[in-house]
């Protein structure tokens, strides 16, 4: 049998996914296993790397003993990874901190405001793109190493991200790649490399900051060690692999100018990719470089969107399942018989407050126009136009810097409902494009890189081809005119509801 297959790993926040692909991208299978977020302290959000690599193994060997391939049968593996990672690690690549920040710890608070003493805030964005809140970068909680653990710091050789610590652990190499790189906080954008005027003024070494090389650059080849807890044989090769953002996009056919994807899960984003990065001081986009070269992937969104919907599922019926049925179908038949504008019952969903392109971080969310007639119907329609709404909302930022594509790939668990995908369709004014790769997309990103890496595919366009077209649902120009008229009044209400977040943030009791 031909070494021709792929094992992609999606590191993500609540755990790694290990999926086998064959050479022309199909997944034939996947193992999943999680662990654990520590919360040590406020702001403080910390993993083991010690537990990504176990489920690294043990994804593997899960994935192995379903006999669908051979060890032998493996050309090459690559990593998805989470972004923002600070591992720290010696000369000889010891780990030197157990449990380390992700991408969501803000606890630089102090390390920032240092920063910005010295470098404006909007030379910073328009250079790095970083548009998360700022401690959440990496030169930031490197500064919070120097500056709270200086016995740690003094033993640092490298500072690494999450993909590129299991990648040291595969091959003894260190190293990352453009996209991972631009959200070290200390990127620019421009000139595909560390900007030396942000480095200094963080006061750290510009040895601390790992060599850049291209995702699909082979590291080497599997250390014995590695190779004997993995199960799979030395010869299998290791691409750099990317950030989560970009291999996502990668995965979700954003390959060329315009080309745009929604993500629905627990938060949501739409991330476009082109050949210049989007950047908007007011509204901030974040930005990484793309996997793919000479482009970028910017992105916007919500905190909230499955998660307010689950809220509305969990409080409204009681859990998953309604009479042995899934919530979410009983949810979706219930709001199917509801027309539009959900009886005037608008919901704003940022039940997890504010992210950089809403008008505050204090904004909640809130149910507006409620009355005695309104039924539980009525508020599964309203969530779910809600969230489409707060989608189009920030939409509009993206619409202004570039042309997207007219139609809209939509992935994640919310994009299994048919009248979910037609809401997004007449909010957006786009068609809205479902596939079979649907939540796979980060993983088959992945792949694509190890494969153009291992020399199994000549370039990237082939990922287009692995996507098959479930659904298409086109807008409605009848509907999208009255989504247009609700859209103002739901902007209406995302500024109210700024303006009441703030004031009861004030309030002391």
């Amino acid at each position: 049998m031909a070494v021709s297959k792929i094992i992609a790993y999606d590191l993500g926040t609540g755990g790694s996914k290990a999926s086998l692909f064959d050479a022309d991208g199909t997944c034939l299978a996947f193992s999943f296993v999680s662990y654990d977020t520590l919360y040590p302290d406020t702001g403080w959000h910390e993993q083991r790397p010690g537990d990504w690599w176990n489920a690294i193994v043990r994804s593997t060997r899960e994935l192995l003993a379903t006999g669908i391939a051979a060890p032998a049968d493996i050309a090459a593996i690559a990593i998805s990874g989470q972004s923002l990672g600070v591992v720290p690690v010696d000369r000889a690549g010891n780990l030197l901190r157990e449990a380390t920040p992700i991408w969501s710890d803000t606890r630089a608070s102090r390390q920032t405001a240092a920063f910005f003493s010295k470098i404006d805030g909007e030379k910073w964005y328009m250079s790095t793109g970083n548009g998360f809140p700022a401690e959440c970068y990496s030169l930031f909680k490197a500064m919070w190493y120097r500056d709270n653990e200086p016995a740690l710091f003094a033993q640092v050789h490298v500072i690494i991200g999450s993909k590129d610590y299991i990648n040291l652990k595969l091959t003894g190499r260190i190293a990352t790649d453009f996209s991972y790189a631009s959200g070290s906080g200390a990127y620019d954008l421009a000139n595909w490399a560390y900007k030396p005027e942000f480095i200094e003024a963080s006061g750290l070494p510009a040895e601390l900051f790992p060599e850049i090389v291209p995702s699909t650059k082979i590291l080497g080849n599997l250390t014995a060690e590695a190779a004997a807890e993995l199960g799979l044989p030395r010869s299998v090769q290791v691409a750099c692999g990317g950030v989560d953002n970009s291999c996502m996009a990668l995965g979700a056919r954003n390959t060329v100018e315009g080309s745009v994807y929604t993500s629905l899960g627990s938060s949501c984003w739409i991330a476009v990719s082109s050949g210049r990065p989007v950047l908007d001081f007011k509204d901030k986009p974040y930005v990484f470089t793309h996997v793919v070269p000479g482009m970028y992937t910017s992105a916007v969104s919500i905190f909230s969107g499955g998660n307010s919907f689950r809220w509305i599922r969990d409080t409204l019926f009681g859990g998953p399942t309604v009479d042995g049925r899934d919530a979410y179908e009983v949810m979706n038949e219930m709001a199917a018989g509801v027309p539009i504008g959900a009886n005037k019952l608008l919901f704003n969903p940022s039940l997890a407050g504010g992210g950089t392109q809403e008008p505050t971080p204090n904004i909640r969310g809130a149910f507006a126009g409620i009355d005695l007639r309104h039924t539980r119907a009525d508020i599964v329609r309203a969530g779910m136009e809600g969230i489409a709404l707060n989608l189009g909302a920030v939409l509009a930022v993206l619409k202004r810097y570039v042309p997207l594509a007219k139609e809209m790939l939509l992935v994640g668990g919310g994009s299994k409902s048919p009248l979910w995908r037609q809401i997004f369709a007449d909010v957006y004014g786009m068609d809205i494009v479902k596939t079979t790769v649907d939540q796979d997309a980060a993983s088959l990103g992945a792949a694509a890189v190890a494969a153009v890496g291992a020399g199994l595919w000549k370039d990237f366009s082939r990922v287009n081809d692995v996507h098959r077209v479930v659904s298409v649902e086109k807008p409605t120009a009848a509907n999208a005119a009255k989504y247009a008229r609700l859209m103002r009044a739901f902007e209406h209400l995302r500024a109210s509801q700024a303006v009441l977040g703030d004031l009861v943030r004030s309030i002391e009791f």
